[in-house]
């Protein structure tokens, strides 16, 4: 008697953060449903190499170096004096393994089925899985998700060894922290892992071959924060490619194309990542990748133009964000099972974990002034805030954005402490299409961080002409007799 191919209501190939949430999403509506993962754990890049272990990171070295404390201790305070690579990979190593577990727990309860192997497309509904201990496992699905992520980009010209020239996933795994460290890519990787480590007190020189970097941040707001990092002790060198690096053995020497060369200990190569889908095979279901391996999909239901493929998360380019990756999950399972679903709301942030935080949501002033809406800027900088004292931040500013014609909120832009976490609020009133009278109104709790919306909403509101309904009516009121 032959061995029956095991078939699947939906089939996803990823357990990153779109992964998890359609393979979820699919167990509620009670499913068949397998997740294939090609790591030897479930987390995908998010878990293992991306948002959880550079955020993990970032905390570890604000408590470790009592960064938030240098405004009332001086700069040369620190909780701990000596701090080595396994001072930061022991909180990192305890994360990563509570994300595991919580995730292993998360697909037992929703009865979601795990094969951890690579994944490959040999026919129209059907996926050949190789696991490490060499076995091959063939399965069939009504649909398939793929959400596969990306890995870095390593180009043939820069010579990486693992040790002292490093691409984003090696650099979390360093056995010794630099007195020096050049970072290649002033993406939102580069620039997180920049300030971070200037935190360390280490030297760092940021190089972007642009004349810009974080474009889709209002300029204004990216001016603020080049002044903040610059003050922190990251050296920032735009506008000038990389001719050549060089492994110097003790050293790692970087010239650029105008002639300036850079000395450190260590570099990091961060220009930009690659969809994870060559060994996928999708010429067999009749898919095609750009030239940076990423998926073409329709953006409201992450259908592929092969219509039972879906694919979701940093595969499919932009934002690529773990936030909108799960987002984007849930969508495509629910849209692949014939399941209505609510669409995604039209505003959501972007968060940066430099040091200062960084986020975003809206839109920006270059934006507005595209469209031709005429707007209103109100500013609030956390220093004038009594939370901000309390708590020592020098620095920080929450800037919002209002239509002169509606009084809507059309975007809010932090840096500095809690960025993150503040944005959220800033993101409900957009969504439910909130005015700036909405700040006026209404009480915050003090103190807090928070209030540096009211700061901003008084700010924006005192320079805008002053809405019928709070107009007082100054007539004389008419005399008894």
């Amino acid at each position: 008697m032959g061995t029956t191919t095991p078939h699947y209501d939906l089939v996803v190939i990823g357990s990153g953060p779109s992964g998890r949430s359609a393979a979820i999403q699919a167990g509620k509506l009670k499913r068949k449903v397998l997740v294939v993962d090609r790591k030897s754990r479930l987390g995908g890049v998010s878990v293992h190499t991306g948002t959880i272990p550079s955020k993990t990171l970032r905390e570890t070295v604000l408590n470790l170096t009592g960064w938030r404390e240098r405004s009332f201790y001086g700069r040369s305070y620190r909780v701990k004096d000596e701090i080595a690579a396994e001072d930061l990979k022991a909180r990192l190593h305890k994360t990563l393994d509570y994300e595991v577990d919580v995730l292993e727990h998360q697909f037992n309860r929703n009865y979601v089925d795990t094969i951890l192997g690579s994944a490959e497309f040999v026919g129209p509904n059907e996926l050949s899985i190789a696991t490490e201990a060499g076995e091959t496992t063939h399965l069939t699905a009504d649909k398939f998700l793929i959400a596969t992520g990306t890995k870095t980009f390593r180009p043939d010209w820069v010579p990486f060894n693992g040790r002292t020239i490093v691409d984003s996933d090696e650099f979390l795994e360093i056995d010794h922290l630099p007195r020096s460290l050049t970072v290649i890519g002033a993406g939102v990787i580069g620039v997180e892992y920049a300030t971070m480590f200037a935190a360390l007190d280490i030297r760092v020189t940021l190089i972007e071959p642009r004349d810009s970097f974080l474009d889709f941040i209002d300029k204004r707001t990216i001016n603020e924060f080049s002044h903040l990092i610059a003050d922190n002790g990251v050296d920032l060198r735009l506008g000038s490619g990389v001719e050549k690096i060089e492994d110097g053995g003790e050293y790692v020497e970087v010239t650029l194309e105008n002639g300036r060369h850079v000395r450190s200990e260590m570099l990091l190569f961060a220009a930009g990542r690659m969809g994870a889908t060559t060994k996928l095979n999708l010429a067999a279901v009749g898919l095609e990748t750009d030239h940076r391996g990423r998926i073409e999909v329709d953006r409201k239901t992450y259908q592929t133009k092969v219509p039972h493929i879906y694919a979701t998360g940093d595969v499919i380019g932009h934002p690529s964000l773990a936030s909108t990756s799960l987002q984007q999950g849930r969508i495509a399972a629910c849209h692949a099972l014939d399941t209505p679903t609510m669409a995604e709301s039209p505003w959501f942030p972007y968060g940066i974990y430099s040091v200062p935080e960084l986020s975003t949501c809206g839109m920006s002033e270059e934006e507005l002034k595209e469209r031709d809406i005429p707007y209103e800027v109100g500013i609030a900088r956390f220093r004038e805030i009594s939370r901000g004292h309390i708590m020592g931040v020098e620095h920080g500013m929450l800037k919002m954005l209002v239509s002169l014609k509606t009084r809507r909120l059309l975007g809010v832009q932090i840096v500095g402490e809690g960025a993150t976490e503040l944005i959220h609020i800033g993101q409900a009133v957009m969504n439910l299409n909130g005015t700036v009278d909405y700040f006026v109104q209404n009480t915050f709790n003090y103190p807090t961080l928070a209030e540096a919306y009211k700061v901003a909403g008084m700010d924006a509101f005192n320079r805008m002409p002053i809405p019928q309904e709070f107009k007082v009516d100054k007539k004389p009121a008419k005399s008894k007799k």
